[in-house]
């Protein structure tokens, strides 16, 4: 248990010195760090407005450049980080400084707010929930909004949640396509927090599941749950928290960027936000007093244990006498007095039987006492456990 625990402890403390990029020293400002795994950048570009919506991919940043004049919103959506030249091409076509594309580029950031002159950066993290077990997908999320359009730079192609700001775009749906595109990014970052919902519902019925779990049958697979959880609720807090701090600033200070209108709706986003946090504090919270739930069940546990043992011990006890009594084998010729019982010819059953209604005379007795309730076991499997979380996401 011990072991479990600083091991444990050790992997929450590399991954917080990991959870944020960090510079070489010496490095050059601006120098951009592309992982060797990174999948290549995909450009999907969607132009809108009232009337129109189109959507296109393209293959080179250059083929955006007769849309960010345009009167429409334009939407240039990277998904992939594995080419230099690419983003190195796309930081010249938005002309974004050196620093800024660092920001942008170079994962993970802490998430945060920055006003350039004619251009607002955003950097978000975004989380989506696993399909088929318990867990989430975590990347970042890079957002720089101009006059009219928005590039967003993703790590990944596979999973967003931006799916149904598409369809609204596609189908006509609200008042999307009669904005502009400050209000795209609106509508993206209050996706990214309402993202964090489904997964925090999973993590809370997780923590229900672990709480019946370290009453009824504790074990060390239990305690790594827990500490799973723990770490998992620790890296949803760290992306959360400043956050929230982004969003408030965008409220609070403004942007030339961000109307006036739109800063109004960004604080149903921040209100979001804030819930999700407090969501968090309390699965945290939840999950830390786990920890001294499973201990005191432990304790339990091993007295339950302990009085087992000693039910057993208690009617073999006078068994025990009896047998040793008769072991004796003292001589009878010698003295009527040294055992006579071992001359009767029922003997032996009558030992037996006696014996017998002793030991049933203690089980009855133990028995009415409640010596043996409390006795109850559940079953421990994680595959189980992600059938739950399926059926009730299915009912959602």
């Amino acid at each position: 248990m011990v072991k479990t625990s600083i091991q444990s402890s050790a992997s929450e403390i590399k991954s917080a010195r990991e959870d944020f990029f960090y510079e070489q020293p010496g490095s050059l400002p601006g120098t951009l760090s592309i992982e060797e795994d990174a999948p290549p950048p995909v450009i999907v570009l969607i132009d809108y407005n009232e009337t129109h919506a189109t959507r296109k991919q393209v293959s080179t940043p250059e083929e955006c450049i007769p849309y960010l004049d345009s009167e429409s919103v334009s939407w240039v959506d990277v998904q992939g980080l594995g080419s230099e030249d690419i983003l190195q091409r796309l930081g010249n076509v938005f002309k974004l400084h050196p620093l800024l594309l660092e920001d942008v580029v170079n994962v993970p950031q802490r998430p945060k707010v920055e006003d350039h002159e004619n251009q607002l950066v955003v950097i978000a993290r975004m989380v989506i929930p696993k399909e088929h077990k318990i867990g989430f997908y975590s990347e970042q999320v890079g957002f720089v909004l101009g006059k009219n359009y928005l590039l967003t730079v993703q790590e990944e192609p596979e999973h967003d949640c931006f799916e149904t700001v598409r369809q609204r775009i596609r189908q006509n749906k609200g008042t999307l396509r009669k904005q502009q595109a400050d209000y795209l990014l609106y509508t993206l970052l209050d996706s990214i927090i309402d993202g964090f919902f489904p997964v925090l519902e999973d993590y809370g019925e997780v923590i229900e599941d672990l709480e019946e779990e370290v009453v009824t049958n504790p074990t060390r697979k239990t305690l790594e749950k827990i500490y799973r959880v723990r770490r998992d609720l620790l890296t949803l807090r760290r992306a959360i928290w400043p956050q929230r701090d982004a969003i408030n600033s965008l409220i609070r200070d403004g942007s030339a960027q961000i109307s006036e209108s739109v800063r109004i709706y960004l604080r149903d986003c921040y209100d979001h936000a804030v819930q999700v946090l407090d969501m968090v504090e309390t699965y945290r919270e939840l999950a830390a007093g786990l920890m001294d739930v499973y201990l005191s069940a432990v304790s339990n546990r091993m007295n339950e244990i302990m009085k087992l043992l000693t039910v057993i011990s208690s009617i073999f006890i006078p068994l025990t006498f009896i047998a040793g009594v008769y072991g004796m084998n003292f001589n009878t010729e010698r003295s009527p007095w040294n055992m006579p019982e071992l001359n009767w010819y029922w003997g032996y059953p009558l030992c037996l039987m006696a014996m017998g209604a002793i030991a049933a005379l203690l089980v009855v007795f133990f028995w009415r006492r409640g010596w043996f309730e409390n006795y109850s076991t559940i079953a421990d499997d994680t595959e189980q456990s992600n059938m739950n979380i399926l059926r009730r996401r299915s009912r959602r």
